[in-house]
C-alpha cells in the first residue's frame, strides 16, 4: 500500500494542500490530478488505484476548493497556477505528469503554458475550450438557485447542464453519473464555503485555450457525447498543439470520468508510461446487454 503524506502550503497567503500517495519504485514522473470547479483531493479513487502502482499520485485542494481558504478578488488562474509550481517544488521534482479534466483541465493546460519545463506529459479530458451560450446561461441560473439559497434546485439545475440526457444517445451509467453528480453539487453547497464562488469563477474566469503549446507530448480525451463542449470542438482544440493526440471515448459525456472511470485511468497511465494507447479499453464501446438493435437508447 502507497504512503501517504498531506502537506500543508501557501500562496499568496492563501492556505492549500496537497495529499501524496508515494511510490517508491516509480517508473514515471509524479502524477498530479486535477478536476472540476468542486471536486477535491479525495475524489480520484480510480486514478490512485491505476496510477499508484507506476508512480508518485498526487492529488489537491487548491485554493478556493474543499479545505483550503478563498481564492482573492479578481483572475484566479495566476493564483492556482503558483499553487501547483509550489507543489512540484515541494514534491523535490523536476517536471510532473500532469492530468487535467474539466475546469481542472484550464488549470492544467494553463500551467504547461506557464511553465512547460516542469511538465513532462499532460493528459485533459472533457476541455472546456468553447463553451456555448445554452450551458452558460444554465449555469448561471443554478448559481442563481444557489444565491437564493435553494440548494436543491441549484444540485439538479448544475447536474443537467453538465451530463448529456438526451434519451436518444446512450450513454453508459446515465442515471448513476446524475444521481453522485447531483449528490455532490448539494453537499459542496451546504458544506463547502467556496460553492458560489468556486462556480462564479468556472462560469466566468475561464482560461484562455489559445496560443498552443511547446512541444509537450498531450492526449486530449471528450466523451463521445459531451454538451459541454462537443468532441468535434476539443478535436480542434488539439490539433492547435504540437505533440498532441485525440481520442473520443464511446458512450460517455462530459462526466466520462464517472461513466467509465477505469478506463480513463487505465488510459492515462498507459499515456503517462509511453504504453500503447490504440488497444485501451476505453476505446471499446460498452456492452449494452439487453438492448435490442435499433432501440433509440443506442443511437
Amino acid at each position: 500500500m502507497n504512503e501517504e503524506l498531506i502537506r500543508s502550503l501557501s500562496v499568496r497567503e492563501v492556505p492549500y494542500a496537497y495529499r501524496l500517495l508515494r511510490q517508491p519504485n516509480r517508473v514515471t514522473e509524479p502524477a498530479l490530478v486535477l478536476g472540476g470547479a468542486l471536486q477535491g483531493m479525495y475524489g480520484w479513487p480510480q486514478m490512485e488505484e491505476e496510477l499508484g502502482p507506476v508512480t508518485d499520485v498526487v492529488t489537491a485542494d487548491l485554493p478556493g476548493m474543499g479545505s483550503a481558504g478563498p481564492l482573492p478578488p479578481g483572475p484566479s488562474m495566476e493564483v492556482l497556477c503558483a499553487a501547483i509550481l509550489g507543489v512540484i517544488d515541494d514534491l523535490g521534482a523536476s517536471r510532473i505528469n500532469l492530468f487535467g479534466f474539466s475546469y481542472g483541465a484550464g488549470i492544467a493546460f494553463s500551467c504547461a503554458q506557464r511553465f512547460p519545463e516542469r511538465i513532462a506529459r499532460l493528459v485533459l479530458g472533457g476541455v472546456p475550450a468553447d463553451v456555448g451560450d445554452v450551458q452558460v446561461h444554465a449555469w448561471q441560473r443554478a448559481a442563481e438557485h444557489l444565491s437564493h439559497g435553494d440548494t436543491a434546485a441549484f444540485a439538479t439545475r448544475a447536474a443537467e447542464g453538465l451530463l448529456c440526457l438526451d434519451e436518444r444517445r446512450y450513454v453508459t451509467r446515465r442515471k448513476l453519473a446524475f444521481r453522485y453528480v447531483r449528490r455532490a453539487m448539494l453537499q459542496a453547497a451546504l458544506h463547502s464555503p467556496h460553492a458560489v464562488d468556486s462556480l462564479r469563477r468556472a462560469l466566468t474566469d475561464r482560461p484562455d485555450f489559445a496560443g498552443g503549446l511547446p512541444g509537450i507530448p498531450t492526449l486530449v480525451f471528450s466523451g463521445e457525447h459531451d454538451t459541454v463542449t462537443t468532441p468535434d470542438r476539443q478535436r480542434a482544440f488539439a490539433a492547435t498543439l504540437a505533440d498532441s493526440r485525440f481520442l473520443t471515448i464511446p458512450d460517455t459525456d462530459h462526466w466520462v470520468v464517472l461513466e467509465r472511470p477505469q478506463e480513463v485511468a487505465e488510459l492515462t497511465a498507459r499515456f503517462f508510461t509511453d504504453g500503447p494507447l490504440e488497444t485501451a479499453p476505453a476505446l471499446a464501446p460498452v456492452a449494452r446487454e439487453g438492448r435490442a438493435e435499433g432501440d433509440p437508447a443506442c443511437v
